[in-house]
């Protein structure tokens, strides 16, 4: 009767068969892949629903400073949450109505710029290419048969012209786009305001009722010491978030007022919009910055044609980005808000993924949540290596084989 040591019918004399690797060790981390996947595409499908809720509750994270200030000086809270909403509501309409008007001047002109640099690009192309494959000219006399069929084709051709389409099926097509592009519009601008005002209106009963809702929350647990947990576990993610989002506030509008003056210096026009564009886009990592020098080569060519001078206004950007990302945000943000570059990207990629552009512009607050998870879970603590940024030097892969081979 054979050993549990025996060799394998195969393999090689001296070299003990492998031993197979039971299925029961790849069911978990099987299931646990089908509930992330079915988890994901579930927050795909009820962003209507959850968009509103995150975005409220980071806020809330924001705002609640200042309404817990308003009630310490004994202004009640739905009163202070009121105050703090209007506040934010009026500088933000404020805003919007100063830049309305030459954004959609921009964008009326955005098309034909976009027609016109297609089709010089297309010219130019087409310039190269008929240089490159022409061949070299050579004086050959044409047959007298087809001297003589020439008339004739020509004749043939004008005697028979294609047939023009028509122009009640062309403006009926027309129309039938038209109509379906003003649909289209008329449902996202509706699904936009339905959500805004979802947004708002969930705001204000979270800052009226945040001393309560958290209260109740930390009065359900039983255990102290879990209690403890949650109550500094949100505080810390509060300050952290909040921390965060108000000192890039103050670096994207110094950026902001940077390229607005720099744009003005150009010669491009509405350096006011351009700035606001600057700070609001900043806030989403690496996507952000490439959009905004996009838009601003796009808004070159449209001021200056197709000239050298159309570059000014994106490398102008790109200098001050660059000076900002490197030298002014890890003196400002520090060490201990500072993430992973691989975590960023892949979170603001996530994000934009599922819910576009304000999800986006929230990842980076859902990232430091997630850390500050992480850090009061002993479970899930291993997890902050790849979301921190560690700036000392990482050991080698022969130091760390020889550690673990030395315990």
């Amino acid at each position: 009767m054979g050993s549990p040591t025996d060799e394998a019918p195969g393999a090689p004399s001296g070299e003990p068969a492998a031993r197979p690797v039971p299925a029961a060790w790849f069911a978990p981390w099987v299931g646990f892949g089908l509930l992330g996947v079915a988890v994901i595409f579930l927050v795909i499908a009820a962003r209507p629903l959850l968009l509103p809720v995150v975005v409220a509750a980071m806020f809330t994270l924001v705002l609640s400073e200042p309404v817990r200030r308003l009630r310490a000086a004994g202004i009640p809270e739905s009163v202070g949450a009121g105050v703090v909403v209007a506040a934010s509501l009026a500088v933000l309409v404020l805003f919007g109505s100063a830049l309305a008007n030459p954004a959609a001047e921009w964008w009326n002109r955005a098309p034909d710029t976009v027609r016109e640099l297609v089709d010089s690009l297309d010219r130019i192309r087409g310039e190269v290419l008929s240089r490159m494959t022409r061949p070299r000219a050579v004086a050959v006399d044409p047959p007298p048969a087809a001297t003589a069929a020439a008339p004739r084709k020509g004749r043939a051709a004008a005697a028979d012209p294609k047939p023009d389409p028509k122009p009640d099926a062309l403006g009926a097509q027309l129309a039938s786009e038209s109509l379906s592009v003003g649909r289209a519009l008329l449902g996202q601008m509706l699904s936009f305001t339905l959500s805004a005002v979802s947004t708002v209106i969930l705001l204000y009963f979270l800052l009226a009722s945040e001393h309560w809702l958290l209260s109740r929350t930390v009065e359900a647990v039983p255990r102290r010491r879990v209690r403890a947990l949650i109550l500094g576990g949100i505080r810390q993610a509060q300050r952290e978030i909040g921390l965060f989002l108000g000192t890039q506030a103050i670096i994207n509008l110094g950026l902001g007022l940077a390229t607005g003056i720099a744009v003005a210096w150009i010669g491009l026009p509405d350096p006011v919009l351009w700035g606001t564009v600057v700070a609001i886009l900043n806030f989403v990592p690496y996507l952000g910055p490439l959009l905004v020098a996009a838009m601003l080569l796009l808004a070159g060519t449209m001021q200056f044609g197709i000239e050298p001078a159309l570059f000014a206004p994106p490398a102008a950007f790109l200098l001050l980005h660059g000076i900002e990302a490197n030298f002014i945000s890890p003196y400002v943000i520090g060490h201990r808000l500072r993430l992973a570059p691989v975590s960023v990207f892949l979170s603001v990629m996530l994000w934009g993924w599922m819910w576009g552009i304000a999800g986006a512009l929230i990842a980076v607050p859902l990232l430091l949540a997630l850390r500050t998870v992480c850090k009061r879970t002993r479970r899930f603590r291993r997890a902050c290596v790849y979301l921190e940024r560690d700036n000392g030097e990482a050991p080698s892969l022969r130091s760390l084989l020889k550690r673990r081979m030395t315990t």
